[in-house]
């Protein structure tokens, strides 16, 4: 009797587990490497962060394939909204009941257009991320059906971060690149936008209804292209441009995206200004520099790659950049801070603790 009694409670308690866990929020990510998890190490490519010191501040001291010296902006905003992380898609743990948390499709190195990051080989481009995601899916709906599925996943959040690297790692990458032959810098804004709001429709289609999109960063201010582009410091006017004619597109297309559904499905993260802020004066915000990276070598430590060889800052709680083009674990913690809690200067039409209690709401 006992023993039955003991079966029935351990029975009551595992259901209750999977029950809240599919009640909790799912959380899915897409994009680069500022929010890959880990996809990457399972990949055939050189964009991967796996071996030390990347991982020297997460729990376990060990990389893990974010490009990080710890957590990430995924990882924080998991934790700010009282869930566990999310696994790469590519991990072999992501199975059973893990897979009701949500899942990390995001791939460092891609870009919006599928000849971003050609020199990286393998690397699942945004298309492949969003098959994925339907992938992901069926195997959810084989767990708790269909019906159930589709609720999860129009009640999960969702953040998509992209645009950076069809700069970076395309059209500036080589001196007369074949994208920058083919178009002007603001015309390739308005075919990237283009591109983008296809990526974002079918997102829509695959049923997500909160989706957070984060612009472009400062892309000239960061270590690699203070490098190689900067005499004293400056950051370099032509990727500031470019930053600047692609992220008001962006919010420009989401309304329009917005109006055309009749809801606030996306939401944009204006991370230009969020890194500006700390970027424009790192003294303010507790750090020491915003130009120099903690883990590289080179001028501003922005050359290369972050590697067991490389220089290692002893603190990398006041270094705005971890590596040459990635922020540290307490940048990210600030930008994750500013799309919780944020003005409309950061968050529009409005931040995701606000997003949260409308949600908790409904």
């Amino acid at each position: 009797m006992d023993r039955f009694l003991f079966s029935v409670v351990g029975l009551v308690i595992t259901l209750s587990l999977i029950s809240s866990q599919a009640e909790a929020r799912a959380f899915f990510v897409f994009g680069d490497s500022l929010v890959d998890s880990g996809n990457n190490d399972y990949l055939a490519t050189t964009a991967r962060a796996d071996s030390p010191p990347y991982g020297i501040d997460y729990p376990t001291h060990r990389p893990t394939g974010r490009f990080s010296n710890g957590l990430n902006i995924p990882d924080i905003i998991s934790e700010q909204i009282g869930s566990e992380p999310t696994l790469p898609y590519l991990s072999p743990e992501l199975r059973d009941e893990r897979l009701l948390v949500g899942a990390n499709f995001a791939s460092a190195g891609i870009g919006i257009l599928n000849d971003t990051g050609i020199q990286f080989i393998n690397i699942i481009r945004i298309c492949k991320q969003l098959d994925y995601f339907q992938q992901y899916q069926q195997r959810v709906s084989a767990l708790i059906g269909a019906e159930q599925t589709e609720q999860l996943v129009n009640q999960a959040l969702v953040l998509i971060t992209l645009g950076g690297n069809d700069f970076v790692n395309n059209y500036y990458l080589v001196p007369f690149s074949a994208r920058s032959r083919q178009f002007s810098l603001p015309d390739y804004v308005v075919y990237l936008i283009s591109e983008y709001q296809k990526v974002l429709r079918r997102l829509y289609e695959l049923g997500a209804r909160r989706v957070l999109v984060t612009g472009t960063g400062p892309l000239g201010c960061v270590p690699a292209e203070l490098a190689q582009r900067s005499r004293n410091g400056e950051c370099s006017a032509e990727l500031q441009r470019a930053a600047a004619l692609f992220n008001p597109q962006l919010v420009q297309m989401l309304n329009q995206l917005n109006s055309e559904i009749g809801s606030d499905v996306f939401v944009s993260a204006n991370a230009f200004e969020m890194k500006m802020d700390f970027i424009n004066d790192p003294q303010a915000y507790g750090f020491v520099t915003s130009k120099v990276a903690c883990c590289g070598q080179g001028p501003y430590n922005g050359i290369g790659l972050c590697t067991p060889l490389s220089n290692l800052c002893p603190n990398r709680d006041v270094y705005v950049f971890w590596d040459p083009f990635h922020p540290s674990e307490r940048a990210n913690r600030l930008i994750v801070q500013a799309i919780m809690i944020g003005s409309t200067k950061y968050m529009h039409p409005m931040n995701l603790s606000t997003i949260m209690a409308l949600d908790s709401k409904a």
